[in-house]
């Protein structure tokens, strides 16, 4: 059982991840629906996580920075394609929204079977 972090500022799309989570076997931290939180949850013990890349007024980037310093893999979920990244951030795994279960379900086992480190 891993322990994924969510991070969404749409709590259905949350909630929906937090039910896919579970039905796969593991379990989500949080959600966060904002960066604040966000900054909080990622200094706990993770085994993965999915950031939304807008988050209101802000972005998940310096979430996505820590959990790059901590080892932690993690992918962007995002519905603005590879070019709404930051240029050097494009080579992230992207969960393309919307999403369904089966492309959600092989981002998570990626990030589950990445190597140590990210």
């Amino acid at each position: 059982m891993a322990r994924i972090l969510i991070v969404e500022d749409e709590p259905l799309i949350a909630m929906m991840s937090g039910e896919w989570l579970e039905e796969l076997g593991h379990v989500m931290v949080g959600p966060a629906h904002d960066l604040e939180t966000a900054l909080v949850l990622v200094e706990g013990d993770l085994d993965g996580a999915i950031l939304d890349v807008t988050l209101g007024r802000d972005t998940s980037y310096p979430a996505a920075d820590r959990l790059s310093e901590r080892g932690v893999p993690f992918a962007f979920s995002t519905g603005h394609g590879p070019e709404g990244l930051d240029a050097k951030r494009r080579d992230v795994p992207q969960l393309a929204k919307p999403f369904e279960f089966d492309s959600f379900r092989a981002v998570v086992e990626a990030l589950l079977t990445a190597p140590p480190g990210g």
